[in-house]
Order: structure tokens, then C-alpha cells, then sequence
């Protein structure tokens, strides 16, 4: 039963009762794992490009470039850089004060090879009165990593990962931002020359994000000789979900309801709000020095060039069947590249009329496409491209991680294994339909495809739902194109270690 304070919450957050009543369902009743037909591959689902075939699809977004269209990098980047330093967190909390174990001997051996490494050493010398090497001679590792991870110094601890301090150049170091910012450049500058970029971030930090940027797009601006238009969004509170106890009733905490972020799911609704022709998603963290950008670039015109060459067929078959002029050869053709090219299965298709058969291959052509690069497996399988039965009895693409599967089911957890590639989060999507319209994302989602974890809060466990990923389910009916991309080209930064060693 909801008192009306409850109701006033829930009123001030945008969730309706009718939400609220949904997300409970979904503790009680839990999630359906979804089941398997294959694992996508080079021999079914996952395409590849020979090196001789490259130039036409690059050609092809270059030649889109020239026309006047709307093209965006919409960058996740509320994500906390607290777990890149999680064993150096270890260390200050170890009752020891000497580096013991191989990564913090490693840490300290590295130093000076950081892109932050000056600004911690001027941190130091104000806070501590001391260099970082005079630091070490003196045995007090511990003053360095307060000062990189704590509020007197450079407070990386608590930032996100978007505001460190990635790598160095000759003109000085560069955060993760700063990386986007000339990717962006790269692949992504249109006819006007503008640079259209889109960051999420949390409301916390911002306000540092903005300042970031103001000071360093004039640089870029005359660097790239483009003009960058630079936006940013928050997780609406409307797509908060709910936390329940152990009985899967509402957790309270000074008597409200508890609810907590929705995971980066959430994200498609601040897709939904942006206006663009063609986006480039891509994680914040995956992003590399200078040196190493080529192939990066390469790879994202080769997606973008596939996207606008399905796109303008796709554009095309549709158009065709608006003008009513179409044979049943021509309605068999669009049937075979939907089979073929979207790997979209329908068993049905053998049965319907000419009339039905054009009303089913309309509503699988018309919505929003996705071209997704996706990496060989050099490790254990995990979440990555499968060919999925959808709840209409089709069969389509999809990125499902590894808890969407029944993996106590032998056959599942066969094709699973069978897995050899994985999903870098590297996409590019098409959002307007052939008329021109934007389409309405909130309508391709697939809300049961969500999962439950367990948290605690103030010491008592709680459980948490998680929205159905953004490049999961919250893209589950979108048309989807999988190529094979190389490993180069992903290049995420999960621990602090990673950024000494380029």
C-alpha cells in the first residue's frame, strides 16, 4: 500500500504507480533467460570485410559527410575511475607501508611513465613538501597515493574516468575527454566542419565536465580547424528502479522508498533525446594515444560506410512498397535480405499471403538500425553476438551477456561456449526512418530482458534491478549488422597500470 508521501516521491521522479507495480512484478516473477539458436560467427552472422572491399564503404561515409546530415559521438562517461584504482585503495588501507605485492612494485616502478605524473609530483610537493622521488627515498608511498587518490591532491578516487588524465604528448597530457574530443575530429566532422559530441554524465561531476571542456575546445577547435558542438545529459530520474528486501517489498530508508540508478539501460532514453542522422556510441574509456588512433579511424568509417550502404537499401525496399509497385520477385527479394543480410528468421513466411507477407517485411525493415564491430575471442567466452529467438517466434541478432543465458542448460551453455567473438561496445546507429523521422527508441526495447543482483545498504541486503542494458535489451528490436573488427581496436582502461604502458 502507498501513503501519499509515497506517491508525492514517485510523482517528483516521474515513475508512475503503474512502473512501480511492473518493477516489483519483475522480482517476484523474476527474468526469462532467452533462448539460443547459434552463436553469431564469420560462417552465420558476423561479417567480414575483406581489406580489398574497405575503400567502397569508406568512400561511401565520406561521400554521406559531404551531404547535410547530423552526425554525433554520444559517449557514456558517468562511470567512476574508483575500481581502476582499486588495489592502490588496498594499499593505503594494508597495515604495511612499503609496496609487497607485484602490482604495487609495479605501480611505484611506473611512476614517472603516468600522463598524471607531473601534476601529482607539483600536488605533492605543496601538500607534502617533497618530490615523488624524494617521497620514495623516504619510504612514504602511502603520501603518494593520498595525494593522487584523495581531496588534497588530484582527488582521483572520487573522479569519473572521463576527467583523468590518460596520456602525454609532447604539448602536454590529455584526459579521456580530451581523446573523444579528437576522435571525434577524425571520423566524425561533417560538411560545416562541426564536431558533434554528446557525453552522459552524473550530476556530481558536471559541472567539472563543462569547465574541461571550455578550456580545452578552443585548442582542439584550431588544432582540427573544426567547431565542436559538446552536450551533455544525465540518467533521468524517471528511469530509476526500485530496490526491495529480502520479501520483495519496497526497501525504505528514512521512510522513502529506495530507488537506484538503472544501469547504463537507462541510457537509451537520453538517446531517444538527442538529434541526429547517424551515432557513434562508444565507452568512454576505450580510447588510445595518438600513435595508435589510425585503425581506430579506419574501423569506425568502415561501420559508418556499412550503416549508410544498409541504410539506403533498406530506404529503398521500403519506399518501394509505399508506392505499391512492387512483384512478388521484388517482395521475395526483400524477403531473402532480410534472411540473408539482417539474419531475421521468420518459420511463418512459407504461409502468409502476398498482403501479409509485405506487412511483415515493412515492420521488420522500418526501425532503427545498428551496425556493431565485434571482437575475436582471445579468452574465455562471454557476453557477446548471438542468433536469439524473440518472443514473436522469430529469430534475430543480438548482444546478450553471459547472465541472460540459461547456462545450466547443456545445450545453451555449448553454444554459448561456441562463442568467438565479443562485444566491445563499438556501434554505430542509424536513428531516422526513410522519411525522414526520428524513431521512437522506448519502442524497441525489451523490457524482460533486465536482471536482478543483490546489493547491501547501511549493512542490510537489498536487491537491485537492473534495466535492460543499452546495447542489450534496450536495443533488442533494432535492425542489427555485426562485423568483425579488430582486437586494436578496443582498448579499454580497466586499471590504473594500463595507462604506463603506452
Amino acid at each position: 500500500m502507498l501513503s501519499p508521501n509515497d506517491i508525492d516521491q514517485l510523482r517528483s521522479k516521474g515513475i508512475s504507480t503503474q512502473q512501480l507495480e511492473e518493477q516489483l512484478g519483475f522480482f517476484k516473477k523474476g527474468f526469462l533467460f532467452l533462448k539460443l539458436k547459434a552463436s553469431a560467427s564469420i560462417e552465420k552472422g558476423i561479417k567480414y570485410i575483406q581489406e580489398k572491399d574497405q575503400k567502397f564503404y569508406i568512400d561511401m561515409w565520406d561521400d554521406y559527410l559531404e551531404k547535410d546530415k547530423d552526425v554525433m559521438k554520444f559517449v557514456p562517461a558517468s562511470g567512476a575511475a574508483s575500481r581502476m584504482f582499486k588495489e592502490l585503495f588496498s594499499f593505503l588501507d594494508g597495515d604495511y607501508s612499503l609496496p609487497a605485492t607485484a602490482y604495487e612494485k609495479e605501480f611505484f616502478q611506473k611512476i614517472s611513465k603516468f600522463a598524471f605524473f607531473d601534476v601529482l609530483n607539483q600536488y605533492c610537493i605543496f601538500n607534502e613538501g617533497k618530490t615523488i622521488d624524494e617521497l620514495m627515498d623516504a619510504g612514504e608511498y602511502k603520501l603518494i597515493v593520498e595525494n593522487l587518490l584523495h581531496e588534497k591532491g588530484l582527488n582521483y578516487g572520487q573522479l569519473p574516468k572521463g576527467l583523468i588524465l590518460f596520456y602525454s604528448y609532447p604539448q602536454g597530457p590529455r584526459t579521456a575527454v580530451e581523446e573523444h574530443l579528437v576522435e571525434g575530429a577524425l571520423y566524425a566532422c561533417n560538411k560545416q566542419r562541426k564536431v558533434h559530441i554528446h557525453f552522459t554524465v552524473s550530476a556530481g561531476h558536471r559541472e567539472l565536465f563543462e569547465k574541461l571542456i571550455e578550456q580545452k575546445i578552443p585548442e582542439y577547435s584550431r588544432e582540427f580547424n573544426v567547431e565542436y558542438q559538446v552536450d551533455f545529459s544525465e540518467q533521468k530520474a524517471s528511469t530509476d528502479t526500485v530496490a526491495v528486501d529480502s520479501d520483495n517489498v519496497p526497501f525504505r530508508q528514512n521512510g522513502e522508498i529506495l530507488f537506484r540508478p538503472g544501469g547504463h539501460g537507462a541510457l537509451i532514453e537520453n538517446l531517444n533525446d538527442v538529434n541526429a542522422d547517424v551515432v557513434f556510441i562508444k565507452n568512454i574509456d576505450n580510447v588510445v594515444p595518438d600513435s595508435m588512433k589510425s585503425i581506430t579511424v579506419q574501423y569506425k568509417e568502415l561501420l559508418a560506410g556499412i550503416l549508410i550502404c544498409y541504410q539506403r537499401k533498406i530506404f529503398d525496399y521500403l519506399q518501394l512498397i509505399d508506392s505499391g509497385k512492387y512483384t512478388h520477385d521484388q517482395l521475395l527479394e526483400m524477403l531473402f535480405f532480410l534472411q540473408k543480410e539482417l539474419c531475421i528468421k521468420n518459420p511463418d513466411t512459407k504461409i502468409l499471403e502476398d498482403v501479409e507477407l509485405v506487412l511483415y517485411i515493412k515492420s521488420k525493415l522500418n526501425r532503427p538500425l545498428r551496425v556493431c564491430g565485434m571482437v575475436k575471442n582471445t579468452g574465455e567466452p562471454g557476453g557477446g553476438p548471438f542468433l536469439v529467438y524473440n518472443s514473436d517466434g522469430t529469430i534475430s541478432l543480438q548482444i546478450l551477456e553471459s547472465s541472460q543465458i540459461d547456462l545450466s542448460d547443456p545445450e545453451m551453455n555449448t553454444l554459448f561456449q561456441k562463442g568467438t567473438h565479443f562485444n566491445p561496445v563499438d556501434l554505430v546507429c542509424a536513428l531516422r526512418d526513410y522519411k525522414g523521422q526520428k524513431f521512437d527508441l522506448s519502442k524497441y526495447v525489451d523490457k524482460n530482458t533486465g536482471f536482478i543482483s543483490l546489493k547491501s545498504k547501511d549493512g542490510k541486503e537489498l536487491k537491485a534491478l537492473e534495466l535492460p542494458g543499452l546495447w542489450n535489451g534496450a536495443m533488442a528490436d533494432w535492425n542489427t549488422i555485426f562485423v568483425e573488427v579488430p582486437v586494436e581496436t578496443f582498448h579499454p582502461i580497466k586499471t590504473v597500470l594500463q595507462l604506463a604502458d603506452n
